[in-house]
């Protein structure tokens, strides 16, 4: 039978073994979970018609997105540092590239981003344009993994996909006070003190609850651009700095509630980094010095904050034909 099921995995597999023309044509798949038996069966006669058809040129070979994500988890996606993220985004997207060829590539984004960036009835929170760009260049990439290490495409089948446009200019930041304020809101003490270092640290949550803690600073051996970073404690957390703290889970929990209570329901706890730089920039500090603090690998990451450096400037220019003394 070509269509099983893999009892320890949960899954219907499909599986094609024929000897057609004198080439033997071997297929595997594992289907999704949530297929029934009646769905695995469509497939099967699908699929089994596609590569009969493909064995006797009736059809030129177009492989399906969902062989090349299967190719990509497989093989690439444990190489690389945030594979797991990767393969949970993908999974997010099976309904737009299921059972599609790679030459739809391009369609299968645009219909995508179409869904999945607007609110409806079935989409009550439209995904931000960054997640949309994310999400797309994942799936491009398993595609293009295909093409250049299977030949599953004749050619590259990204060369139309178009990814959204995405603005990363901050524009709402908290100040100290409101900082502050939410602390005293939150009865949870490392919940307080997490807030705090972030605020005088520009540490994402994930840094903060794994950095090694020094007498005068915060030490990462790996961080997201996979360089090590050291990030000089600032004298006003060394207090914070020896709260043990609990799981992410449990300082978000407490960290909504006590945006709640202040009024600040749009506060997000990464904003806590964005507000850093901000503080860092209203008090003169330059951009270059700014993305180091943060961690910034590239010049363009430190950009998003270029709007505020106005008055930075302004003096910039003001100094141009000055005399020096």
């Amino acid at each position: 039978m070509p269509i099983y099921r893999d009892k320890e995995r949960g899954n219907f597999v499909f599986e094609f073994d024929r000897r057609l023309k004198g080439k033997r044509i071997r297929v595997r798949k594992y289907l999704p979970k949530t297929w029934n038996k009646s769905q695995a069966d469509a497939f099967d006669r699908e699929e089994s018609a596609r590569l009969y058809a493909v064995a006797n040129n009736v059809e030129r070979p177009d492989h399906l997105i969902d062989d090349a994500v299967d190719i990509y988890i497989e093989e690439r996606v444990p190489l690389l540092k945030s594979g797991a993220n990767i393969a949970r985004e993908l999974a997010q997207m099976y309904f737009a590239y299921k059972g599609r060829h790679m030459s739809e590539l391009a369609q299968v984004c645009k219909s995508y981003m179409a869904k999945a960036g607007r609110a409806d009835e079935d989409n009550d929170s439209p995904l931000a344009a960054a997640t949309l760009r994310n999400r797309i260049r994942y799936l491009t990439s398993a595609c293009r993994y295909a093409w250049k290490h299977h030949g599953m495409s004749e050619h590259d089948p990204a060369e139309r996909v178009i990814a959204p446009l995405v603005r990363n200019e901050r524009r709402r930041y908290i100040t100290r006070k409101e900082m502050l304020q939410l602390c005293l809101a939150s009865k949870h003490r490392p919940t307080r003190a997490a807030v705090r270092i972030a605020f005088y640290s520009g540490m994402r949550m994930s840094e903060i609850l794994r950095a090694e803690r020094t007498h005068d600073a915060f030490v990462l051996d790996e961080t997201k651009n996979g360089e090590p970073r050291i990030v000089p404690m600032h004298r006003k957390i060394r207090c914070c700095a020896k709260v043990p703290l609990p799981d992410q889970s449990r300082i978000s929990k407490h960290f909504r509630d006590a945006r709640k209570l202040v009024g600040l329901d749009w506060l997000h706890f990464h904003d806590l980094r964005h507000s850093a730089a901000s503080s860092m920039i209203n008090e003169g500090v330059d951009l270059y010095t700014v993305g180091a603090v943060l961690g910034h690998k590239t010049a363009s990451s430190t950009k998003r904050y270029a709007h505020l450096a106005t008055s930075s400037l302004k003096s910039a220019i003001e100094r141009i034909g000055k005399k020096s003394s």
